[in-house]
């Protein structure tokens, strides 16, 4: 028996939820033996211990290491099992290949007319779900059910029906795997380089250049139309195209909505699909669609755990984004206190705090919780996975600038300004508008009255100013992702960055 790793079978228990354990322990048939002890141990460890595991399956005993190791092996094997027949109860797959299943073993012991039964439960599951793959399995087993039960009347009536069921199968597997292919393809591009610029756009239209869609007339099912309309979607938003993105997104979800036996079955590419739904509805401000379709997000009852992470995730996500656009701190405070009590019971290894760092930064931020929003950024900088993007890395560091200025720490901010400048100049291009930023707040820790302060901040206002309106890039760093021309303005004015944040925004 192969070796399991230990780490990962550890990791595979505590990913279950109470229900797949609960179905684990009568799966297994709880009793005196080890592989149920190895299970229970290993469930209540908070930190991974394998000694302490092998010493609590074998207590006092010298075992060769071998022994413990297919133990694991079977333990890892027999939870998949469980966890197979688990999803049997719900999966419009699982339910497909038992009727399958029963249609074999029926066939093998000669009960044709048995064995057509099943086959028309599994069949009739199939169209309604638009299973491919397994229509043309059925369609085959028509021929060989009639052939084996001589039925010649059958196969003269019906063969050239089934004929045309198979082409029309393959050819909306072909269509389908085409789309597929193409909104990876499409995918992979845009992740090569997330932040916008001129190699992305070089490679969009390179790839757009060789592009043969499908006419939309050729699209005779959902599965099809769905991924259609999400390459469409992909296509709109990489390139900016803000007002088809956000046509393409609400057409894809009246056809998953229309069509709400699907939804049933697999909820995951609708929680996409609304999210960015709200993503393009927070770009043309369509706020009171953007908090319709946040609540149809928070009400939607999940099918598996990873939905439900999906679901928390995107909420929090977009609601924090939403609070942030209207400078609603006080909201984004309580939906930040909600969402870390509630994440707490997704498994660590599953939820990415990397993502949420900075929006926790911001919403405290503009809650003039100043000491948190600092030990936001501060997790955010030292987080393992580091911060990839070199615009993020940038703006990091200009916020530890602002966040510092907040707090009044002047002796650490000359310090600061000089890495930080260091670190600018270090990747050959440093941008006016963090050439300007520096002076400026170098200027306002050398002042010498809340005057002169005021005036560096004022001089600093009105570079900005002539940046923004010279340039859609400057502009663009100005005031996304954070809105430095806000901060500038409420320094200058006296006045929370709430404040200056909602006259910009409105």
């Amino acid at each position: 028996m192969a070796k399991t790793p230990s780490a990962r079978l550890y990791d595979l228990i505590h990913s279950l939820t109470g229900t797949e354990k609960r179905h684990f322990k009568l799966y297994a048939r709880e009793g005196d033996n080890k592989y149920n002890l190895l299970f229970d141990a290993m469930e209540k460890q908070d930190v991974f211990d394998d000694y302490a595991l092998q010493e609590l399956v074998y207590p006092g005993e010298n075992i060769q290491s071998r022994k413990y190791s297919e133990l694991k092996a079977y333990l890892y094997d027999l939870i998949l099992q469980s966890l197979q027949r688990y999803d049997e109860h719900a999966s419009v797959d699982f339910r497909i290949k038992g009727y399958l299943q029963h249609v074999r073993v029926l066939y093998r012991r000669s009960r044709f007319a048995e064995a057509v039964d099943q086959l028309a439960k599994a069949r009739r599951v199939a169209i309604q779900f638009e299973q491919y793959t397994a229509l043309l399995e059925i369609l085959n087993w028509e021929k060989q059910l009639a052939y084996a039960n001589m039925d010649v009347a059958f196969l003269a009536a019906e063969l050239s029906r089934i004929s045309k069921e198979e082409t029309e199968a393959y050819r909306e597997l072909h269509l389908c795997t085409r789309l597929r292919n193409l909104f990876f393809e499409l995918w992979a591009i845009i992740r090569q380089d997330p932040a916008p610029g001129q190699s992305a756009r070089q490679r969009l239209l390179k790839w757009k250049e060789n592009l043969d869609l499908p006419e939309t007339a050729t699209l005779t099912s959902y599965t099809s139309s769905v991924l259609s309309l999400r390459l469409q979607s992909l296509m709109h938003y990489a390139g900016g195209e803000q007002k088809a993105f956000y046509r393409t997104g609400k057409d894809l979800l009246d056809l998953m909505e229309s069509n709400r036996h699907f939804l049933e079955e697999d909820v995951s590419e609708y929680i996409s699909a609304l999210s960015n739904f709200m993503r393009s509805c927070g770009e043309l401000n369509r706020i009171a669609e953007l908090e319709e379709s946040l609540e149809k997000l928070r009400r939607l009852k999940p099918n598996t755990p990873d939905d439900e992470l999906k679901i928390h995730r995107q909420y929090y996500q977009i609601k924090f984004a939403l609070c942030i656009q209207q400078a609603d701190f006080q909201e984004g405070m309580r939906a930040l206190d909600n969402h870390l009590q509630e994440k707490e019971k997704f498994n660590p290894a599953f939820f990415d705090r990397q993502a949420f760092f900075y929006t926790y930064f911001y919403i405290c931020f503009g809650a003039g919780d100043f000491d948190r929003a600092l030990s936001f950024l501060n997790q955010w900088l030292q987080s393992d996975k580091g911060i990839e993007r070199q615009d993020l890395q940038a703006l990091a560091r200009i916020l530890n600038l602002v966040i510092h200025y907040e707090l009044g720490n002047s002796v650490l901010l000359d310090s600061l300004l000089r890495s930080t400048y260091r670190f600018l100049k270090k990747r050959n291009s440093l941008h006016q508008v963090e050439q300007k930023f520096i002076e400026g707040i170098k200027e306002a820790i050398e002042a010498g009255s809340a005057k002169t302060e005021r005036m560096a901040f004022e001089k600093l206002g009105e570079e900005y100013k002539r940046l923004a309106a010279s340039s859609p890039q400057a502009r663009k760093l100005l005031t996304r992702p954070f809105h430095l021309l806000a901060w500038v303005d409420s320094k200058i004015r006296n006045q929370p960055f709430y404040k200056s944040l909602s006259e910009y925004e409105k």
